[in-house]
């Protein structure tokens, strides 16, 4: 089996994410790097082309909406992908060990964890769990901020929550800033369709042309 050329380069793999998000959408799906073959030459080590930090929400399966393989996403997710430190190190150990050129940090349209939020903010979030409370405590300064300027469109406030969490991201992850600087890495924030499939660029930090 020859192996398949990893994208190098923050722009190669922006590129096949996009171009998987194409075949996806259009339902031309390709099904790459997903046999015997391939699982028996990952046995012993990963080389992914990017590491994506999305919201758990099941209708995001990174594999499936970028129509890629099996070794090619280094994933981690959790409800409105918040940043905590198990994030970061995760996210860091996809850089500086793994080599990946690209972060793609994705949210979706209509976000629970967004809307609990908002909810929250109104006083009419119903969930009792400690750790969902905990969780929107997280997202409710970008809820707050968004609601100061006049947005109260849940999509908009998620756009910004995007933005938020690539900024703290960075500023608190010096070896991914510095990776940034260098031209090694770029991290993209964009928007899931959830109706679509369509994945829509937000943020762009680094060069991905």
């Amino acid at each position: 089996m020859t192996e398949p050329t990893r994208p190098q380069t923050p722009a190669e793999a922006w590129a096949a994410i996009v171009e998987g998000n194409s075949r996806f959408v259009s339902g031309e799906l390709a099904h790459p790097r997903q046999d015997i073959d391939r699982r028996e030459a990952l046995a012993q080590a990963q080389k992914p082309f990017a590491a994506l930090f999305g919201c758990a929400d099941s209708r995001l399966s990174a594999e499936i909406i970028f129509d890629v393989g099996l070794g090619d996403l280094f994933v981690v997710r959790n409800a409105g992908q918040v940043i905590a430190e198990t994030i970061l190190g995760s996210l860091e150990y996809a850089v500086e060990v793994l080599g990946v050129p690209l972060i793609l940090v994705l949210g979706h349209d209509e976000c629970g964890a967004i809307r609990a939020t908002i909810d929250a903010t109104e006083g009419k979030m119903l969930a009792q769990g400690e750790f969902i409370h905990n969780l929107v405590e997280r997202i409710t300064p970008t809820v707050k901020e968004a609601q100061a300027h006049g947005m109260h469109h849940i999509d908009e406030i998620t756009d910004l929550h995007v933005r938020d969490t690539i900024n703290e991201m960075i500023g608190r992850s010096a070896l991914i800033a510095e990776r940034i600087e260098s031209g090694k890495l770029a991290v993209v924030g964009a928007n899931y369709k959830l109706t679509l499939g369509e994945v829509h660029e937000i943020v762009v930090f680094g060069n991905i042309n």
